[in-house]
């Protein structure tokens, strides 16, 4: 089950562990699921949930994709400019 309501509430900067716990939060609730709901559409674990929404630092990031990718939400990573770019501009 493939959630396809997500909130943007970030402006680009470095996300925190509470961070995507308050995203994950915010959206399940938008999307009218309680957590062991979300836990089954995303084949985690109800404890893993409760974690990841209060921002716990240690959580497995496979797992947090699949929270994030049930819930619809994207997770955009953009590296350091590099040698190479740096030629370009």
């Amino acid at each position: 089950m493939i959630i396809s309501r997500s909130v943007n509430i970030m402006a680009r900067r470095n996300l925190t562990p509470a961070d995507i716990g308050d995203i994950v939060r915010t959206t399940r609730k938008a999307a009218c699921l309680r957590q062991g709901e979300l836990a089954g559409a995303a084949a985690v674990g109800l404890r893993f949930i409760v974690d990841l929404e209060a921002g716990k630092p240690t959580a497995q990031i496979g797992k947090a994709l699949q929270v994030l990718a049930a819930l619809g939400c994207s997770l955009d990573i953009t590296p350091p400019p590099g040698p190479e770019s740096a030629r370009k501009a």
